[in-house]
């Protein structure tokens, strides 16, 4: 079994620096050899590396489209691949491969660690082990391996910022696959904006005006099952948004549940002024999402059939 390693960064692969934890090379290859040496994992392992190493907090859609072609060219003659990445931003890039990849035949995993493989007690040893034993047995798509968890790679969020079992999922009948009839690489395209608004009570909702005047997509944070502020200023935004051919992803402030436009008067506007009803999609789904329809078509219309249309069980059903 072949497989590749795509090492992008993160904190499985830092050092201490005299100004905290920073990437640093050689890191995660030395644990590779070491899990070899072992027989942790068998030695036909390829690598390919990011230069320069990527703090999560600073990856880009170049870095989204960098990993994919990665991953193309590995799916020609590799039976699985594995994608370190720093766990800040993992869910995003989880995500976007989910919607970037399409016709993918190959599992792909992410994995990382909350404590470099350098410090003593870091959980990196067993998230990159366990990675290359899921790879083995799991189908077709983008998964995530951390803390003995196998997860819906666009289903996923981060839900601690310090434990070991950083990372959760909401249950889904569908794999996290793209279905296409060969790999296709669908690019993100850096120019468009996409705005993430929540909202909350007394905020200025003329801030919403602004993102419908400036942005090219809005994921609405909303509350619970789809409220808003009944507010004449957020309903013009909202028309102003659907006139200019932007649209509005709702999805709910809640980790779980979802919502449903409609359900209270509250949120009735949402479904009057034409936005989108995210479901039970994750805010990192919902923004890649968003990001997918944008670069993929220039038609506002194909934009909303693609914002409606459940492509690789990104909501439940």
């Amino acid at each position: 079994m072949s497989l590749c390693v795509i090492h992008t960064g993160g904190t499985i692969g830092m050092g201490r620096t005299a100004t905290g934890f920073a990437p640093q090379t050689g890191v995660v290859e030395a644990e590779l050899a070491r899990l070899q040496t072992a027989g942790v994992i068998g030695t036909d392992v390829r690598l390919r590396v990011a230069e320069p190493l990527i703090d999560s907090a600073n990856a880009t859609l170049a870095d989204w489209n960098w990993i994919m072609d990665q991953i193309a060219e590995a799916a020609v003659d590799c039976t699985g691949v594995i994608v370190t990445h720093g766990t800040d931003t993992l869910a995003f890039t989880a995500a976007a491969l989910g919607f970037g990849l399409q016709g993918l035949n190959i599992p792909v995993v992410l994995t990382g660690s909350m404590l470099p493989l350098t410090e003593v007690g870091s959980d990196g040893p067993r998230n990159l082990a366990e990675a290359f034993a899921a790879v083995e047995t799991l189908g077709p798509g983008i998964w995530v391996q951390f803390a003995g968890a196998q997860l819906h790679g666009l289903r996923v969020r981060k839900s601690h910022s310090s434990a070991f079992d950083a990372f959760k999922d909401t249950a889904t009948d569908v794999a996290p696959l793209r279905v296409a009839p060969t790999l296709r690489v669908q690019p993100y395209e850096p120019s468009f904006a996409v705005l993430v608004v929540a909202v909350a009570p007394g905020m200025a909702t003329d801030l919403v005006t602004l993102a419908a005047e400036r942005a090219d997509g809005i994921v609405l944070r909303c509350y619970g099952s789809g409220t808003v502020p009944e507010s004449a200023v957020l309903r013009a935004a909202l028309c102003r948004a659907r006139d200019r051919g932007v649209p509005v992803l709702a999805v709910s402030q809640c980790a779980e549940g979802g919502i449903s436009l409609g359900t209270y008067a509250a949120g009735a506007m949402l479904a009057e002024t034409g936005a989108i009803d995210g479901r039970d999609m994750t805010v990192e789904a919902a923004y890649t999402k968003l990001l997918h329809a944008l670069s993929a078509t220039r038609d506002p219309d194909d934009r909303r059939q693609l914002l409606q249309t459940r492509l690789g069980g990104e909501w439940s059903e």
